[in-house]
């Protein structure tokens, strides 16, 4: 692909100086007749039950961006491809098979392919109300497993797409090492991603630099999972992450937990608990199949639970406890994962109704009598995937992101509705078209439900898949 493909970076109009809300869910609770006043990509100041100023931009109800702390964009490209029937039958089918023809098709991307897949990912996001991402990065090296002159050739792609979207990225560069348990030997497979611990260590130094023209981007360390790191290189890689946050994939699949068993004498997640400071800079991804004590005990510690439900689902990995989970106190996330379907309200519908399938009951996940569901999820979504991505604090509040989305009064679930009754029927009823604008860093990148590079973005992406696919 030639520079001439790559249009230069979008940079929108900067949003007026104020903008008044009909009403507004505040990090206190909702307000109506609000006026946010914007300053260098921060709220500078909230005034609530205020009149519209004549020349001031009106907008309907506004609550905050939500973060998405699990993405793998490159897997956008291969969504479909893996919904059919291997030749085994009989509900082998699984993780594993999907993995396997994932290793296959990653092996047709280079830079060019990684940027303009990731752009449409990201794109995606900021148009169902996510505006940060956190990108699980494993995808280092060149098709033959060769370094690139560039350490960081890949994070730098990944960097360019969110600076061409706007997304707020936390970037996640994965150490990976091993196909298994024991420091196994990594397969063919894999070479594309392995990195040695001095070699990740260069890694991260570049992937920081990758990112340093970015607004309040974030790079944090990512061990790919217990199967791919042995106990000393996770140690060696920790001091790494600084105050940064870190993530790990974990628990997601009972083989998984078999061979560790097997390997270690524990299940995952208690022998992570067990060998390393787990606190709030971490977040365990998926961790599916936890007991009661592990589930208590992570609750505890402080970490995030990553839960990806399109994707757990799409792979039929299982259902998160989460009901005994946020009883325990725990903290939870919401991420897209393999980015199969790409819907923030889909992923908190999806964590509620896998529960609702669990436990044959409703509203499962709400915090309290009367309490709102939706509202429930929305806030607990936002507030752990603010912490897991480590960003700065989350919601409308002074001295915060401006990084938010309005919804659409007119469309038919939204009618008649205030309050949490709106997130209630976004979540559960909305389906496309609930979302009117997504402000990031107060820049207004999606309007009337499409961002403002979409057909450019959509073009390159058909022209790169098309060669993808040939």
């Amino acid at each position: 692909m030639t520079d001439a493909e790559f249009p230069p970076v979008y940079e929108p109009p900067r949003a007026s100086a104020s903008l008044w809300f009909e009403q507004a869910l505040l990090a206190d609770g909702w307000a109506r007749d609000v006026r946010l006043t914007l300053a260098d990509g921060l709220i500078a100041r909230v005034d609530t039950g205020v009149a519209r100023q004549a020349d001031e931009p009106a907008h309907g109800p506004v609550v905050p961006g939500l973060p998405n702390l699990h993405s793998h964009a490159f897997q956008r490209a291969m969504a479909g491809l893996a919904e059919t029937r291997g030749p085994a039958g009989d509900g082998d089918d699984s993780f594993w098979t999907w993995r396997a023809l994932m290793y296959r098709f990653l092996d047709r991307l280079g830079p060019d392919e990684v940027q303009a897949v990731a752009a449409l990912a990201y794109l995606e996001m900021l148009e169902t109300g996510f505006t940060r991402v956190g990108e699980f990065h494993y995808l280092h090296h060149d098709k033959d497993g060769s370094a690139y002159a560039d350490p960081a050739e890949m994070a730098a792609r990944i960097a360019a797409a969110a600076e061409e979207t706007g997304i707020g990225l936390t970037l996640l560069p994965v150490f990976y090492a091993h196909a298994g348990f024991g420091g196994a030997a990594p397969g063919e497979g894999q070479r594309r991603f392995i990195h040695d611990v001095d070699g990740y260590g260069r890694l991260i130094e570049a992937s920081r630099g990758a990112v340093a023209g970015l607004a309040d981007a974030v790079v944090g360390v990512a061990p790919h999972s217990l199967r791919a790191v042995t106990a000393e290189e996770l140690a060696a890689i920790m001091p790494l992450a600084g105050t940064g946050p870190i993530h790990i994939h974990i628990a997601e699949q009972t083989a998984e937990v078999d061979a560790c068993l097997a390997a270690t004498g524990q299940r995952p997640v208690r022998w992570l608990l067990n060998n390393a400071e787990v606190d709030r800079r971490w977040c365990l991804v998926h961790a599916t199949h936890v007991n009661a004590t592990e589930t208590e005990r992570l609750a505890r510690s402080g970490a995030v639970a990553g839960l990806c439900p399109i994707t757990e689902a799409n792979l039929g990995d299982g259902v998160f406890p989460a009901a005994e989970f946020l009883a325990a106190g725990g903290t939870l996330g919401i991420g897209s994962d393999c980015n199969v379907l790409i819907d923030a309200a889909e992923e908190l519908r999806n964590l509620e109704y896998a529960q609702r399938l669990m436990r044959r009951a409703r509203n499962v996940l709400a915090r309290g009598p009367g309490t709102a569901t939706g509202g429930d999820l929305y806030r607990a979504a936002l507030s752990g995937g603010t912490q897991a991505l480590g960003a700065a604090s989350g919601g409308l509040k002074r001295g915060r992101p401006a990084d938010f989305v309005t919804l659409d009064r007119a469309h038919p679930a939204l009618v008649a509705r205030d309050g949490d009754a709106l997130l209630d029927s976004w979540v559960f009823a909305g389906r496309h078209g609930a979302i009117d604008g997504v402000w990031r860093r107060g820049r207004q990148v999606v309007s009337g439900g499409r961002h403002h590079r979409r057909d450019e973005i959509v073009a390159r992406y058909r022209t790169v898949l098309s060669r993808v696919m040939a």
